[in-house]
Order: structure tokens, then sequence, then C-alpha cells
């Protein structure tokens, strides 16, 4: 028959296992949340420093990224910094690490078609703009249509950059200067023969940016309408 004592033993050392295991887990949690708590603290000291001190910031952003590699506003601001540094392909990277982490990270998509586009991968940017778009909670879709008007254009594709442009000078409230928008729609009406669609919309610029290099170059090119 088998002592209570020894019951108890076995049931102990069965139990003891179990319990560190339980440790380490709670443990490797508590480390785990203490990573992600560093990661935002150090995304956020980079966001203070930006203005001020780049290479600061891309210190903290860079600490961020290691502590948390899913922290996703963390690799788009690295890519931000790589991108005023004009490392471009080290911005693709971050951009599109982003994005594995959320598919619909519309800021993302659009940052790196503008990476994409400066290195004349057209067609690979504008594919990057219809992504930003295609998420209906994007909260700045002007700026994605702005950016995908000039590369259609740049394409050959006129027809879809008015498209793009006429959507982005209907946003309220605008991310892009508004001027800017109307600037380049104005342009892009000139090049396809609306004559009267274009002196409309630069005629708005000249009034938009008095005195400015956008009402210049709408004024120039109103002259070519006359």
């Amino acid at each position: 028959m088998t002592s209570a004592n020894g019951w108890c033993d076995r049931v102990q050392q069965s139990f003891f296992p179990v319990c560190v295991g339980l440790m380490t887990i709670l443990v490797g949690c508590a480390s785990d949340k203490e990573a992600l708590r560093k990661s935002q603290g150090f995304y956020q000291e980079g966001v203070a420093s930006l203005p001020g001190d780049r290479q600061k910031a891309f210190v903290s952003f860079h600490k961020s990224v290691q502590l948390n590699p899913t922290n996703k506003e963390a690799r788009y601001a690295l890519g931000h910094v790589y991108a005023l540094q004009g490392k471009l392909p080290l911005a693709e990277e971050q951009f599109r690490e982003a994005i594995k982490i959320d598919d619909s990270y519309s800021e993302a998509h659009t940052y790196l078609g503008q990476v994409l586009a400066n290195q004349d991968r057209w067609d690979d940017a504008i594919a990057s703009y219809k992504l930003a778009l295609s998420n209906p909670l994007y909260p700045t879709p002007d700026l994605a249509r702005f950016h995908l008007g000039r590369a259609l254009a740049h394409q050959g594709d006129l027809q879809g950059s008015m498209e793009a442009f006429e959507d982005a000078v209907s946003a309220s409230p605008p991310s892009v200067p508004p001027a800017l928008t109307h600037l380049e729609l104005g342009r892009v009406y000139y090049k396809l023969g609306y004559a009267t669609q274009a002196r409309e919309v630069l005629k708005k610029v000249t009034t938009m940016d008095k005195g400015g290099d956008l009402a210049a170059a709408a004024s120039e090119l109103l002259t070519r309408l006359k």
C-alpha cells in the first residue's frame, strides 16, 4: 500500500515542473509587455525629436523596431527618415515591412508609391497608390489620388490622371494644398485639349495662391490658352 507521504511526494514532484513552466510563461509575458511598452516609448521619443534632430529620431525609431518588429508606426517612421536621407531602398524595405504587418495600412502604401516613383518604377507606384485607395477607411485618400494622378500622367494615361485629380480636388478637408491639386488638374485638362475646363481651374489657382509660384505656373499656362 502506498503511504500518504509517498503520494504527496509524487504529487509535489509532478506539480513542481508545471509551476516552473507557468512561472516561465508569466515572466515571459511580463517581459514581452515591457518590450512593447519600451518600443512605444522610443517611437514617441522619435516623433518628438524628428522636427529638430533627425539623427536622434532615427536612433529612437530603430530601437523601437528592434524591441517590437511588429510596430508598424515605428517602421513607417523609420522608412520616412530613410526617405529623407535619400536611402530609397532602405525606405522601401521599411514600408513593405509595415504593410506585411497591416495590409490595410494605406499611409504606408502611399509613401511606398512615392518611393517607387522616385526610383522610376512608375507602374509599381501606381499599383501601390491603388492599394492605398482600396481601404475605405483611409482618412486622407486625396493624397494617394494626387500622387496617382501624377503617376498616370507620367505614364501617358491622361484620362485616368484626370479622374484621379478630379477626385482629389473634391476632398474635404484636403490633405494636399488645393492650389497644387488644381494646378495639376489644369495641366491635364490642357494636355487633353479641354480648354474651357483648364481655364476655369487655372484661374482658381491664381486666386488660391495669389503671388505664389503655383499661381505663376497657372498664369503661364493660361497665356497658352488664349
